[in-house]
């Protein structure tokens, strides 16, 4: 059988032939999306430039949520099988391994495992939201204070975005958004950065857990929003040995679309008025530490349950 044309390169080879395939893929969709858009949203050419600007992006929120699922295709989900067809050998039986096997997705996991994911998930919330208050509270040095105002205002920058996104007054939309920030951010960010990135650094480096760490590291510094850093970096983490525990990346992207699903979901409820926006902070107040205190116990607990399914 024949060889992926990279399977024997170097893993920096094919670091650089993963990122050669993002930018490719990017700007070849990119551009195509650009030139349907007008014929798709009926806005002229000259006009698209208007959607990278705050003041009138409102207007064009549509065409933005159009541009936003391309660059989830282009970026992450495209580049990905086109890597991993190149990257991917033969086994000891000279078969060829399949794009799927290669990303550990024709492995599966017990159901129950998703059942206790998805209690982590509910469980993990409030240590999310503490660790992200201490992340805000993170304050530069007086040298440093102009990187500090810029990264604050990339903040704000993004903030605006999403909350132009999650800004819906019905259930479909609330649909389209889970299908948007849900379901396509988890399986493109978790083919690429645990399918694929994990393994690339996992044979460079010989040691699972450190390529966990700088997989993680990775996945947050992607987000480009350094108050989220840290709790963006644990997440990735966990989905990292959740792969490495179960043996399929069914798992973590389950996690990771239930992570994202929740948030879109406690948005829509709380723009409804059934739930308090205190939500979105629950865990980080002083008088709630031993609640995040129980439940950082817990989730502790259920990811050595999940560990144990497999040993």
């Amino acid at each position: 059988m024949i060889k992926g044309l990279f399977a024997d390169a170097s893993p920096f080879s094919q670091l650089m032939m993963l990122a050669f395939c993002m930018v490719a893929c990017y700007l070849l969709f990119s551009l195509t999306g650009l030139l349907l858009a007008p014929y798709i949203f009926g806005v002229p050419v000259v006009e698209l430039k208007h959607i990278f600007n705050s003041d009138t992006a409102v207007q064009y929120l549509n065409l933005m949520r159009y541009v936003q699922v391309l660059q989830s295709i282009s970026l992450f989900i495209a580049p990905t099988f086109i890597a991993v067809y190149m990257f991917s050998g033969t086994d000891e039986s000279s078969t060829r391994i399949t794009v799927a096997n290669y990303l550990n997705l024709k492995q599966t996991a017990p159901i129950k495992s998703y059942g206790i994911v998805l209690l982590l998930m509910l469980t993990a919330i409030p240590c999310i939201n503490l660790l992200a208050a201490l992340n805000e509270m993170i304050v530069f040095p007086e040298s440093l204070s102009g990187l500090e105002q810029r990264l604050r205002d990339l903040e704000e920058s993004a903030a605006q975005l999403t909350e132009l996104f999650l800004k819906v007054d019905h259930v479909g939309g609330m649909f389209f958004n889970i299908f948007m920030i849900a379901i396509l951010a988890a399986i493109g960010e978790e083919l690429i950065f645990r399918g694929l990135l994990q393994k690339i650094f996992t044979r460079w480096i010989g040691n699972v857990h450190l390529s966990i760490i700088i997989t993680g590291f990775l996945f947050s510094l992607m987000h480009m929003q350094f108050y989220g850093f840290f709790p963006r970096w644990l997440l990735g983490a966990m989905f990292g040995y959740l792969l490495v525990w179960s043996g399929t990346l069914w798992l973590p992207i389950f996690a990771h679309f239930v992570n994202n699903a929740v948030a879109v979901i406690f948005s829509y409820l709380i723009r409804k008025g059934t739930v308090s926006d205190k939500i979105e902070i629950f865990g980080s107040t002083q008088h709630e530490i031993p609640v995040t205190i129980v439940a950082t116990a817990l989730c502790a607990y259920l990811l050595w349950k999940i560990f144990s399914i497999k040993n």
